[in-house]
């Protein structure tokens, strides 16, 4: 079966470490052009891809994937017209700007007769692959609460960024809330109802900068939470159960490893993509005997392989009919109309029932 031709529009931080690296590596898939409007690093980086200076090129290309990785406030637009023109299409989060948005990208794909996918990848992340682990093994009994954090520390807004600027797709909520409430979806399915808090907690900012989500289960919490003003930040996941708990610090290696330098190996060939050093492993702490509840076991938790190949192999094996999206296009409206239920929950102070 001959490649799938494949143009990545954006190199910015998107494009550069999340799109172009992981295409590159994906048997199936070759990444025939870059849609760079000026500058010379991605001929630099990709010299076997053609360099487009439009997006109108990527349009008038032989790709049959177009992947948007340019701010999140051209995500619609750009990827209406990749599939008016025919094309399957990845978009990097936010998938849309509002759910009517979502739905009529996800309504244009199925008339045209192709792929949108939200590109989700944080569930190949390898410490949401372990929690996943750790709860399917039941070792820490019926899960009650988990807590998902993003945390950074950014006091101060950055100078000559558009993700800074005032719009409704910028700022936390659109940034990292997606990948938060994506993961409580692939976890647990629909959430019952939301409560959240989205706000602005920094002196100076013109974003929503911190957000606390709770999504409703039943009999069980999940807690996802992000903030700009966290010089200590809380555990990645933070999960109680009838029977023990789970706690992870730090974050997935895969993206500061590629902004250091590394690069991705092509899927079959030698070589641990990505392997997170033995310092930041989880902890379980459990109860062999809930009677006794004084007498705790602790060990470590190796960390399972971390691997956003498999966004892409994902998307291959689709676009060929082998196997439906591992993130479909339904994934990315519901991640949109959770994140403006959050929204409404915020401004009006109550729990708002999920609507879909």
């Amino acid at each position: 079966m001959a490649d799938i031709d494949v143009v990545v529009v954006g190199f910015g931080l998107a494009g550069k470490v999340f799109h172009c690296p992981f295409v590159s590596a994906v048997p199936g898939l070759r990444l025939a052009g870059i849609v760079q409007r000026k500058g010379d690093e991605a001929a630099a980086a990709y010299p076997d891809a053609k360099i487009l200076r439009s997006f109108d090129e990527a349009l008038a290309s032989d790709a049959k994937l177009i992947v948007v990785g340019t701010p999140n406030a051209t995500h619609f637009a750009l990827a209406k017209q990749a599939l008016t023109a025919g094309k399957h299409v990845v978009i990097d989060k936010p998938f849309a700007g509002t759910s009517e948005e979502a739905r009529e990208l996800i309504d244009l794909a199925a008339a045209k007769g192709v792929l949108v996918a939200p590109f989700h990848n944080r569930r190949w992340d390898g410490d949401f692959l372990t929690l996943k682990k750790v709860l399917d093994s039941g070792e820490i009994g019926r899960l009650v609460t988990l807590e998902s954090h993003f945390d950074r520390f950014r006091p101060l807004p950055r100078e000559g960024t558009w993700k800074e600027d005032s719009a409704p797709m910028n700022g936390l909520l659109f940034d990292l809330g997606p990948h938060l409430v994506d993961q409580g979806l692939a976890l647990f399915g629909k959430p019952k109802a939301v409560t959240a808090s989205v706000r602005s907690d920094r002196d100076t900012t013109a974003i929503e900068d911190a957000f606390d989500i709770t999504l409703h289960f039943d009999k069980l919490l999940m807690h996802c939470r992000s903030s700009m003003v966290a010089a200590d930040p809380a555990p990645r996941y933070l999960a109680h159960g009838t029977r023990g708990s789970f706690r992870k610090m730090g974050v997935d290696p895969q993206e500061p490893a590629l902004i250091g330098g590394a690069k991705v190996p092509r899927i079959g060939t030698p070589g641990v993509w990505l392997q997170e050093e033995e310092s930041a492993w989880g902890t379980l702490t459990i109860a062999p005997n809930p009677a006794d509840p004084g007498n705790l076991l602790k060990r470590t938790v190796k960390t399972e392989l971390g691997d956003y190949r498999g966004f892409y192999a994902s998307v291959r094996d689709a676009i060929q009919g082998v196997a439906p999206l591992a993130v479909s296009s339904e994934d990315g409206f519901r991640v949109i109309r959770l994140l403006e239920l959050a929204r409404i929950s915020s401004s009006e102070g109550r729990t708002v029932p999920v609507d879909f």
